[in-house]
């Protein structure tokens, strides 16, 4: 078991010395701040990996939906903290909204977009169970209306009793959603794959156990939100002077929390089996939605300044047209390379606005 930690391990080495060293680091200066940040982002990509690693084995275990489900709730965990600790920081109003918009633009746009693409090219058409891409289509459309369209007519003075509605939709909505997923309802997020033979049997007492599992992932998701703080300090130290457009830091929030959710999407969608795909991909978006902006809508409401969650109006019609494509593509019970071709020019899109700074 440690044998096969060593990452996470020196990860957690790495935050402990970068406490000890964080005063000594304020004179390194913006290039070194930069190397600083990066080899931050790089430790907190491994800590997550590990996260994932040991939530994808407790998934294969459970089988979908609850894998998929475990998959999402980790990545949407480690997405909280570090989104959390760096607006803490950055003193962004607009920092969560913008690393949300980036989450599903990532996820949907993003992983879906690839993993169709790279599995049409290799399959052809590929099968999934319709019912579950509609199902979280339109929780998806309800989720991002209520929370992050409506607040724009909301004026200042009732942003607290709208902020508490919307921590009550969205978690009776989440909590309907978990009732489906793993009730009478759970075949809407499930596909029969033919069961493909192990050519060989892993050794018992090889792979650890789900408790052993469980461990290493609060030890992972401890090692995050370390380095999450380590890194918002060198963050701001690197960036200062420099007029960066926002949604630049949210894309690294998002991509952070995604890049676990990227390597298992498109394993699965090697292996013909886009039903994982699916699950991740617009599971990850809910989660990222529903559970995200109670958390943020309650710590603002605790601290009393409210947060802006509105969308701008290119963010609305970027939004809308993702999910319209989404809605779409996957409506039909099979994904090709055409379609996930579409949803990569949205990304390409997406990414293009961002780096105008729109």
């Amino acid at each position: 078991m440690l044998q096969s930690e060593k990452p996470l391990l020196f990860v957690c080495l790495l935050a402990v010395a970068g406490y000890a060293a964080d005063p000594f680091l304020e004179g390194l200066g913006q290039a070194g701040s930069l190397l600083e940040t990066t080899a931050l982002i790089a430790a907190i990509l491994v800590a997550s990996l590990s996260v994932a690693r040991h939530a994808e084995r407790i998934a294969q275990k459970l089988g979908d939906p609850y894998g998929s489900m475990i998959l999402t709730l980790s990545a949407v965990l480690v997405e909280v903290i570090v989104l959390v600790i760096v607006s803490a920081q950055a003193g962004s109003p607009t920092l969560v909204r913008d690393s949300i918009y980036s989450a599903v633009m990532l996820d949907i746009n993003g992983i879906l977009g690839v993993a169709a693409l790279i599995g049409g090219f290799k399959h052809g058409e590929q099968a999934y169970n319709d019912d579950s891409a509609r199902t979280y289509s339109v929780m998806i459309l309800t989720a991002v209306t209520v929370s992050m369209i409506i607040p724009e007519f909301v004026p200042q003075p009732k942003w607290r009793a709208y902020s508490a509605f919307t921590v009550v939709a969205m978690l009776l909505l989440y909590g309907v959603f978990l009732r489906m997923q793993t009730g009478p309802h759970s075949y809407f997020f499930s596909y029969s794959y033919p069961e493909k033979k192990t050519r060989r049997p892993v050794p018992a007492g090889t792979v650890p156990s789900w408790r052993q599992s469980a461990a290493v992932m609060a030890l992972g998701i401890v090692a995050v939100g370390a380095l999450a703080e380590l890194m918002s300090h060198s963050l701001n130290r690197s960036l200062t002077g420099i007029n960066v457009p926002v949604g630049l830091i949210a894309l690294i929030v998002a991509g952070i929390s995604a890049a676990p959710e990227m390597l298992t999407a498109f394993r699965a969608a090697l292996a013909n089996r886009m039903q994982s795909v699916v699950n991740i991909a617009l599971g990850a978006s809910l989660s990222t939605v529903i559970l995200t902006v109670p958390a943020m809508e309650v710590m603002a409401m605790i601290s009393g300044q409210r947060i802006v969650m509105a969308m701008t109006p290119l963010q609305t019609l970027m939004m809308l047209v993702t999910l319209v494509v989404a809605a779409i593509n996957l409506n039909d019970g099979q994904t090709n390379a055409i379609e996930g071709m579409t949803h990569l020019v949205l990304f390409g899109a997406f990414l293009m606005l961002l780096a105008l700074g729109l």
